[in-house]
């Protein structure tokens, strides 16, 4: 099938930036939707036409995007009378690069079948930086064939496009990479912590790290850029928003009856880091919770 128009659905925080590198890398005419007017008239430079509904883009577009907080809004945005699975006819494509649960995607993606419609899931990783430089990573689950057709569209936005398997596949693969990211920046403060509190200056303690088998990306990231300066910005990937891919985590756990352990502890520092009112603050302001702990400075 050739694009000719694509859709992107939701202009958050990664989602302008990536529907930006589209409209500016691609040969394809682009339209957005979203229910803020900032973002779209911010996108008006780089001649992204704008829909003024669900619909009017159902109508325009061969392949549709879209990047939302989560399942709960992918839900809203596909289901009902009014909802994208309703409004979409054969021969288009639906890519979900939102982090939602896996048996959603299933779910959309036989809804759509039944209608002569595709479906694939390609969540995205690495931080708003990559989405405005075009380097995300883009975890993609779907046929063969989906994937082939929509890689070219993903190569926009990614450096790294990596087709997992069949529809859900990349949402697990998201879903995991995040698990690992926040148990790790729950280590990396607590060493942080307790060495600091030793005596030990902290930035020696992580150059040191970083030159040895405890070095990751969270460590030179989310450990020196915000955890040593303790630095939490709202606008970034928030709290809210890591217990709520936390919590995919968990249930694809309970489903395969694994015991994760380490999930469940970083949910309840999670939890108290709400609790203390840091819920819209970038997810390593969880060491505040350990320091309230310890009494520490």
């Amino acid at each position: 099938m050739t694009i000719s128009t694509i859709g992107f659905i939701g202009l958050g925080v990664m989602g302008e930036a990536m529907c930006r590198n589209l409209a500016r890398k691609g040969t394809w005419k682009v339209i957005a939707f979203d229910q803020r007017q900032e973002p779209l008239e911010r996108l008006k430079a780089d001649n992204v036409g704008i829909a003024t509904s669900l619909r009017g883009l159902a109508q325009a577009a061969d392949v549709i995007l879209m990047c939302l907080p989560g399942g709960r809004e992918v839900e809203i945005v596909t289901q009902g009378a009014s909802g994208l699975v309703a409004l979409m006819r054969t021969g288009q494509t639906l890519v979900d690069m939102s982090t939602a649960p896996p048996a959603l995607m299933s779910k959309l993606a036989a809804d759509l079948a039944a209608k002569g419609a595709d479906f694939a899931d390609a969540p995205i990783a690495r931080t708003r930086r990559a989405a405005v430089d075009g380097t995300l990573s883009i975890m993609v689950g779907g046929s063969p064939e989906i994937f082939a057709r929509i890689k070219p569209v993903l190569e926009t936005m990614g450096n790294e496009i990596t087709h997992c398997g069949e529809v859900g596949a990349g949402q697990v693969v998201k879903i995991m990479n995040n698990m690992v990211v926040f148990e790790t920046t729950m280590a990396v403060a607590e060493a942080l912590s307790i060495a600091e509190a030793s005596g030990v200056d902290g930035k020696l303690l992580l150059e040191t790290m970083s030159k040895g088998s405890a070095d990751s990306f969270v460590l030179r990231n989310h450990g020196m850029k915000h955890l040593l300066p303790q630095d939490y910005p709202e606008g970034a990937f928030s709290v809210r928003y890591a217990q709520k891919d936390l919590s995919y985590a968990r249930e694809l756990a309970k489903v395969a009856g694994i015991k994760a352990r380490g999930a469940d502890l970083v949910a309840t520092l999670f939890d108290e880091a709400i609790m203390a009112g840091d819920g819209e603050r970038y997810t390593p302001v969880i060491r505040k919770v350990m320091k309230d702990e310890g009494g520490g400075t």
